[in-house]
């Protein structure tokens, strides 16, 4: 499946939210998704891209994207996805659920927050039920909602939400682990090898009970003086605690391998929180050995057994709270309790919540009416010689992430770059050399080096910049004017852009140069105008192709344009030619010579490809995708225990079969 998902928070913030979704993308793309993160913040890695987003007011380490609805709408209508899992319900979700509903893509909201409970402890009480109507709103345009703990599933359906679903949190052992215990860590807290120590790790603000936190340490102090304190975190109420609270350490936000040293080289973890979702801090801390302190709920109602693995008191109740924090401190049977928390939180396993979380978003792209491909790993195209031409990267209009897209997954002996594959008349013009042009190079390139394909380049007229050089071969890659083409059967195919017979682009070429303005701007209002088209519904229209069918000249064009190519293969002594130029596909037999044309990538994103036995054939995009998507889409059940998923590209282009010429 193709599965975007759209966040506040991810990597690397410090928080749940961010810690979570990065398992379950992880998990998902080694299941074979391809799986995209729109997020705020600053730009991350590959498959990500950040968006718009405030800080918010005295909580400068929490940014709330901005609505993105033109973004949204242009990126699905150009990618779009099977899916949508939308994880905050800013503006910035908001606006993405609005725009899948209305493009009728399948999307999921994930609760991973209690903002409403979070008023009262900013004192804004008043606002909690104007806040619980908002998240009702923004939920019940979703497919369905996503919670994870039984205690809030309970209470969503008590609030009105609907079609609820639960999905727990996993943990990684292989990072949280006692072993991981530093002595010298704990020599910086003032603790020796017997000295105990209680840590607080979270959100150092007031939705996180810090106030009863600090409390339960200086009992426990009193009962054991030698106990040491620590916060790990940062937040809104450091400042003011840490001054009120020199014996306690606060040594900020820590991330991977040093988060997991300090979790092991601590005793005892007090999570005081009453306004947790869950709280994947619990399973941190038992994983790494620690004795846990908690209130009955959410995690600790899942996975701790009070006196067994952990010790858990009724919810609010903060007088048994301290009281429990001081018999950790005097527990005897320590080590015990210690290894029966490792041993709990081994059986979390983040792969098996990633399953259970595929299931869902295929429940419902099933219940959309999409078919759920079993194969996990697209399939390449394998053919002798692949013939591209007319690219124009360097415009606005070039689709070059769909020629990555045919290259990557495409297996060939040959590739033949029959010209204007870079349009140096529109980068003259001020046209816009994008990172997805430089993957087009870079692809090629790597085709070049690590799958020892040979590249034969033929110069066009909008790449016309190349002709001094020529010819010229440097290793497997060679840039010519013309090239002779042989078949596995021994004919011979002359291959050329074309452009030489085109008496405008040779003998006029300020007005070929004129044209090509013209048709850029044509090109345009074609976007335009298709926008339109598909917010009424209806099919994609070429207007370009429109205007060319009605005018004689054009048409008559195209005819002695192939006649004159034919008369030169049949000069050459070729029983074919193979060109480009004019951007209109064909495949045609003219007074006994064989006439190809392979197209463009402006519009109707077209190549030719040989077969290893021989025989030429014109591909579409479209076509393209169908025969390296899985040969047989079965609608199933799901099952979430044996579950396979196939990445699955459904943005074949319905325009993709319609011609034009660029004359």
């Amino acid at each position: 499946m193709r599965i975007e998902i759209v966040t506040d928070t991810f990597r690397p913030d410090v928080n749940g939210v961010a810690m979570t979704l990065g398992h379950l993308v992880d998990g998902l793309r080694a299941c074979g998704h391809l799986v995209y993160v729109i997020h705020t913040g600053n730009k991350g890695g590959k498959g990500e891209s950040s968006v718009r987003s405030v800080a918010l007011p005295g909580y400068s380490e929490v940014r709330v994207g901005l609505p993105g609805k033109g973004r949204l709408s242009k990126r699905w209508h150009r990618k779009r996805p099977d899916v949508v899992y939308v994880a905050t319900e800013s503006p910035l979700g908001m606006s993405a659920i609005k725009v899948a509903r209305k493009m009728e893509i399948p999307v999921a909201a994930g609760f991973h927050t209690n903002f409403h409970h979070y008023m009262k402890q900013y004192r804004l009480g008043k606002m909690q039920d104007t806040a619980l109507r908002y998240l009702r709103r923004v939920h019940g345009l979703a497919s369905c909602t996503i919670a994870p703990s039984p205690d809030v599933r309970d209470m969503l359906l008590r609030d009105g939400f609907q079609n609820v679903k639960l999905l727990g949190r996993g943990v990684d052992t292989r990072l949280f682990n006692p072993q991981k215990r530093c002595a010298e860590l704990r020599m910086t807290w003032g603790a020796r090898a017997e000295t105990p120590v209680a840590m607080v790790v979270g959100r150092v603000a007031p939705e996180k009970n810090m106030e009863l936190a600090i409390e339960a340490f200086e009992e426990m102090q009193k009962s054991v003086p030698d106990l040491r304190c620590v916060v790990v975190g940062d937040g809104p109420s450091r400042e003011v605690l840490e001054q009120n609270h020199r014996n306690v350490h606060f040594v900020g936000v820590q991330r991977g391998e040093q988060l997991a040293k300090h979790y092991a080289s601590a005793d005892i973890l007090l999570f005081p929180s009453e306004t947790e979702t869950f709280g994947n801090v619990l399973l941190e801390g038992m994983a790494s050995g620690m004795v846990t302190v908690a209130y009955d709920y959410a995690a600790a109602r899942l996975h701790s057994r009070h006196g067994d693995n952990g010790l858990v008191v009724p919810k609010g109740d903060a007088f048994a709270f301290i009281r429990q924090a001081i018999e950790a401190v005097k527990l005897e049977k320590l080590e015990p309790m210690r290894t029966k928390a490792r041993a709990t939180a081994t059986g979390l396993s983040w792969k098996d919540i990633t399953k259970t979380f595929e299931g869902y978003l295929m429940d419902i792209v099933r219940d959309a009416g999409q078919p759920i491909g079993r194969c996990r790993v697209r399939r390449k195209l394998n053919v002798r010689t692949l013939f591209l031409s007319d690219i124009h990267l360097g415009t606005d209009e070039s689709k070059a992430r769909e020629v990555v897209d045919v290259l990557k997954h495409t297996r060939c002996e040959r590739i033949i770059l029959n010209g204007d594959i870079i349009d140096g008349w529109a980068l003259k013009r001020g046209g816009k050399w994008r990172s997805i042009h430089t993957r087009v190079v870079r692809t090629l390139l790597k085709k070049l080096e690590k799958e020892k394909t040979e590249i034969i380049y033929l110069r066009g007229n909008h790449d016309d910049f190349i002709t001094s050089f020529l010819p010229i071969a440097l290793g497997r890659l060679q840039c010519v004017r013309e090239y002779i083409h042989e078949t596995p059967k021994g004919d011979r195919y002359l291959v050329l852009h074309g452009d030489g017979f085109d008496s405008v682009s040779t003998g006029h070429k300020w007005i070929a140069m004129a044209g090509a303005v013209g048709y850029d701007a044509l090109l345009k209002v074609n976007r335009l105008y298709n926008h339109y088209r598909k917010w009424r519904g209806k099919d994609y229209y070429s207007v370009s192709k429109a205007i060319k069918a009605r005018v004689k000249s054009a048409v008559s064009f195209v005819g002695r344009y192939q006649e004159k190519l034919v008369e030169l293969a049949e000069k050459r002594k070729c029983s074919g030619i193979i060109c480009g130029h004019i951007h209109t596909p064909a495949d045609e037999v003219i007074d006994g010579i064989h006439y190809l044309n392979s197209g463009d990538w402006v519009e109707t994103l077209s190549c030719i490809v040989e077969k290893h036995e021989g025989g030429f054939e014109i591909l579409y995009y479209d076509e393209f995708l169908e025969r390296t998507l899985p040969k047989e889409p079965e609608v199933q059940s799901v099952n979430r225990s044996s579950l396979e998923a196939s990445p699955r590209n459904s943005n074949a282009r319905s325009h993709v079969t319609e011609q034009n010429a660029r004359m």
